[in-house]
């Protein structure tokens, strides 16, 4: 499943150049991992409330084209992988103006309890576990 997150690049995203900088990703990228479980039929709170927290441990993102003040933004995002203690996102940026691509990414998580000690997620949340498994 890839869902998809449309927003407008603000200006106070912006740099000096009038770019966006380049901090503003790892935001897009959550944005578009809170999108992802949204459509899964999961929230992160509905996580949170079973005492799983999803830290980031790993991010890449490889920029290709300037995203600018007032462009329109779609962030895809697909489940990459999920295994009993890790989650990986991939997600792509593209200008939805000409469907260019600006910059694809990864994000990794674990599944931790909340003193971020790695817990096996099928075991502790079972429901939201086997819906997600389905989305990879």
């Amino acid at each position: 499943m890839e869902t998809k997150t449309v927003f407008t690049a603000r200006y106070a995203e912006t740099d000096q150049m009038g770019i966006v900088h380049h901090s503003n990703y790892a935001i897009w990228f959550e944005a578009g991992r809170t999108e992802f479980f949204k459509k899964a039929g999961v929230s992160n709170s509905s996580i949170e409330a079973k005492g799983i927290l999803l830290p980031l441990y790993e991010m890449n993102c490889k920029f290709l084209s300037p995203a600018k003040y007032e462009d329109e933004i779609i962030v895809l995002t697909t489940l990459k992988s999920i295994s009993r203690v890790r989650i990986e996102f991939t997600y792509r940026v593209v200008n939805a103006l000409d469907m260019k691509l600006i910059a694809t990414g990864e994000t990794m998580h674990a599944f931790t309890d909340k003193k971020l000690k790695p817990v096996n997620a099928q075991k502790v949340m079972p429901d939201i576990y086997s819906v997600l498994i389905t989305h990879q």
